[in-house]
């Protein structure tokens, strides 16, 4: 099983290191950080192949990182000498004794133990028409891939077969699969794992049969007949129709998966996610590396549930990497087997200080989720900061902030620091909204500890006197501004701060809602810059 995957240089992953446990890892992150490439590449890396099919027929500039693409084309324009770029995608495996062909030091730690690189690099074959491509290097807009090479070798050196390879992972992505054709070469092929050699035989010899019948029949003898006449016209030899009996025209090739006598590729798009899931769990257990995109995809929260029971049941013994965008996936499988991935490095709640884990193990994952998946967070105190936080927003920047992707995540005080130990590994934007509770000096003591953090930024009133919410806004908008919002009449700051503390939700409500514009407290106008 999989222990550590290094990547460098793959699509969005320039330099990629997580670490895995042997039984389930669930990999949350934002849009494009990676994780459905992250998926790809340990594939890449276990079985050498790309789209089904050898890494060798499928190079192209794309595979590189853009930004290594742009930095490894800004040093030939600039007319100075530029180290070709390579991928690699490195796999440590935990020790096992059926993987010791594998273990030696060739990986870029150097740390002796069992796994398999692959890497995309300049052929050694193509050096001279390299070095005359480079003398053009201003017409060069891409990374010249027709040099290029895959190598893929164990860490002991010795280049990978795949059929000797001990070990096969199944890559599921239920999405990508948007024709017939590969649909159906997908489920057939997790279905033959289902079937013992002998049943795969009994299968091939039915199919033979009920070719040899085709031959056979009144009809087809008839127009073969009748075709016969036309010898002379087309050819000198015999013309006749016959079904493919070569190897390409398999069973498994023509066989097509039914539901209650409806082909598979025309059911519903959740019934085709969850079989090609389920059947894949079912497979043969030399599989023992499971890769699954998105389980959620097109399911219901009756189905999901279902699917996810399923997961649970058949994966003892297995290991599976799960890259999912719901909560509730997150939830019910185990929020201490998150890792929350930046497209660097991946966060597990066992890494958090003790109380920081231990609070969010008690906690359902919605709001870890949340701050995971959002471009940034605002942490408010309740819902009466929330609602300020979301009007002024809106004032600023003309939308509401989740619009932007920013999410402004309710939480107590207290739970501010164990939001803030996430961001600050994995390198999150998180801004805190906060009361001061008449002393300042003690909110920047509390927070010291992130003060270093470029991502995090802790806002607050300076002003002792301004000790919450409330009086910030009696401040910042004056009485009568106030009075014709929240339609009252009173003619004393301090009351109207007194009755908009003791109807705090109510009275933020009012403000959201207003046409009008509110003045925002400098605070919150930093929070949400």
């Amino acid at each position: 099983m999989i222990k550590r995957v290094i990547i460098k240089n793959y699509k969005g992953l320039r330099n990629a290191d997580v670490e895995f446990v042997r039984d389930l890892n669930i990999l949350v992150g934002d849009n494009e950080t990676g994780k459905s490439t992250l998926l790809e590449a340990i594939n890449l890396g276990l079985t050498g192949q790309l789209n089904r099919r050898p890494a060798a027929y499928e190079l192209h500039p794309f595979l590189f990182n853009l930004e290594c693409t742009r930095e490894f084309l800004s040093v030939l324009h600039e007319g100075r000498q530029a180290a070709p770029p390579e991928i690699s995608v490195e796999i440590f495996f935990y020790d096992d004794a059926k993987l010791s062909e594998l273990k030696g030091t060739n990986n870029s730690l150097r740390e002796d133990c069992p796994g398999l690189v692959l890497r995309i690099l300049l052929d050694d074959a193509f050096t001279a028409e390299y070095s005359a491509c480079l003398t053009q290097q201003e017409r060069m807009t891409m990374i010249p891939i027709e040099y290029y090479c895959v190598q893929w070798l164990g860490f002991d050196g010795n280049p990978i077969k795949l059929q000797k390879l001990p070990l096969r992972p199944i890559l599921i992505d239920p999405s990508a699969l948007n024709n017939l054709y590969s649909a159906n070469r997908y489920v057939v092929e997790i279905a033959r794992d289902l079937l013992s050699p002998s049943q795969q035989a009994n299968l091939a010899l039915s199919y033979r049969k009920m070719r040899d019948a085709f031959h056979s029949d009144e009809g087809v003898a008839a127009i073969n007949q009748q075709l016969q006449q036309e010898t002379s016209v087309v050819s000198d030899k015999k013309l006749s129709v016959a079904l493919d009996m070569t190897a390409k025209a398999s069973w498994d090739s023509s066989v097509l998966p039914h539901l209650d006598d409806l082909p598979l590729t025309q059911a519903g798009k959740g019934e085709q996610s969850a079989v090609k899931i389920k059947l894949a769990l079912r497979s043969n257990p030399d599989r023992q590396i499971l890769l699954i995109e998105e389980p959620e995809n097109h399911l219901s929260h009756t189905n999901l549930n279902r699917l996810i029971d399923q997961i649970k049941t058949h994966t003892e013994g297995r290991q599976l990497i799960i890259a999912t965008h719901s909560s509730f996936v997150l939830n019910k499988l185990g929020v201490e087997k998150t890792l929350m991935f930046n497209g660097r490095r991946a966060l597990r709640i066992s890494d958090l200080p003790d109380s920081t884990r231990d609070y969010f193990l008690k906690l359902p994952g919605h709001d870890t989720l949340r701050m995971v998946l959002a471009k940034r967070t605002i942490l408010v105190e309740g819902p009466s900061d929330e609602l300020i936080v979301q009007k002024a927003y809106q004032q600023v920047h003309g939308r509401l902030p989740l619009e932007d992707n920013v999410e402004v995540i309710s939480v107590a005080s207290l739970a501010f620091a164990r939001f803030l130990d996430i961001a600050q590994r994995l390198n999150l934007p998180t801004a805190v909204v906060t009361d001061n509770d008449g002393d300042p000096a003690n909110v920047a003591t509390k927070y010291s500890g992130y003060a270093s953090a470029a991502n995090i930024n802790i806002c607050y009133s300076e002003n002792a006197d301004l000790s919450t919410l409330e009086p910030n806004l009696v401040a910042k908008n004056g009485l009568e501004k106030l009075n014709r919002i929240l339609g009252k009449s009173f003619t004393d700051e301090a009351l109207l701060t007194a009755h908009m503390l003791r109807n705090k939700t109510s009275t933020a409500l009012a403000l959201f809602s207003s046409s009008e514009a509110i003045g925002i407290p400098d605070y919150i106008s930093n929070a949400i810059a």
